[in-house]
C-alpha cells in the first residue's frame, strides 16, 4: 500500500454490507407483515360486519291493504307483513316477515297487534263466534283491544304503531317481534 491512499478503518468497511442486509431484512419483514395484515383485517371486518350494522328501529313498512279495507264494525283483519329481511350477511327481498291483526276501533282509530302470542310464541287467531283473539296452543284468550282474558299469557297482545301515509289510504306499520314469556314487552 502506498501512503497516498487513504485507509478506511476496518469497522467501516464491514459495517456497510451488514447495514444494507439489516435494512433489506427489515423492509422484507415489514412488507410481509403488511401483505398478511391486509387480508386478515379485511376478513375480520367481513366476519364481524353483522355485529356493527345499524339496527333498524322505527321503520314503517307499507302494508298490502289500504285503510278502506278495514271494516268499520271493529272486525280484525289479518295482514301479512312483507319486507326485506337481513340475515347476517344475506339480504332477502320482499319476504313475509310476520303477520299482524288490524282493526278499527269505535272512534275510527286503527290499531295493530302482532299475531304472535306473548306466552310462548304461537300464532293468535280471531274467533268470530266469541269476538276475541285466541291462541290454540295453551288456550290463551285476548279481547279485541289486546287485553288478556285469562291468567295464562303474561301480558296482553303486543300493540304495534300503525299510521297512514300522506294520502291517508296506504297503511304503514312499525313491525317488531317481542320477547315471549315475560310480563315486560321487550323488543327482540
Amino acid at each position: 500500500m502506498s501512503s497516498d491512499e487513504p485507509t478506511l478503518p476496518e469497522s467501516t468497511v464491514e459495517a456497510t454490507p451488514q447495514s444494507r442486509r439489516t435494512v433489506v431484512q427489515t423492509l422484507t419483514g415489514f412488507l410481509g407483515l403488511l401483505l398478511n395484515a391486509i387480508p386478515i383485517t379485511l376478513g375480520g371486518i367481513f366476519f364481524l360486519d353483522p355485529l356493527f350494522r345499524r339496527r333498524k328501529g322505527d321503520e314503517f313498512i307499507p302494508l298490502s291493504i289500504t285503510s278502506d279495507a278495514i271494516p268499520t264494525d271493529g272486525t280484525p283483519v289479518a295482514v301479512t307483513v312483507i319486507a326485506d329481511q337481513s340475515d347476517a350477511w344475506n339480504l332477502y327481498k320482499d319476504v313475509p316477515i310476520g303477520s299482524i291483526w288490524v282493526r278499527r276501533k269505535n272512534d275510527g282509530r286503527l290499531v295493530a297487534f302482532n299475531s304472535t302470542c306473548p306466552h310462548l310464541g304461537c300464532s293468535v287467531d280471531y274467533r268470530a263466534s266469541n269476538n276475541d283473539f285466541y291462541c290454540p296452543c295453551h288456550t290463551s284468550a285476548f279481547d279485541l283491544d289486546g287485553g288478556k282474558k285469562n291468567v295464562i299469557p303474561p301480558r296482553g297482545m303486543d300493540e304495534l304503531d300503525i299510521r297512514t301515509d300522506d294520502s291517508g289510504q296506504q297503511l304503514l306499520v312499525n313491525y317488531q317481534e317481542f320477547l315471549g314469556g315475560t310480563e315486560e314487552k321487550k323488543p327482540i
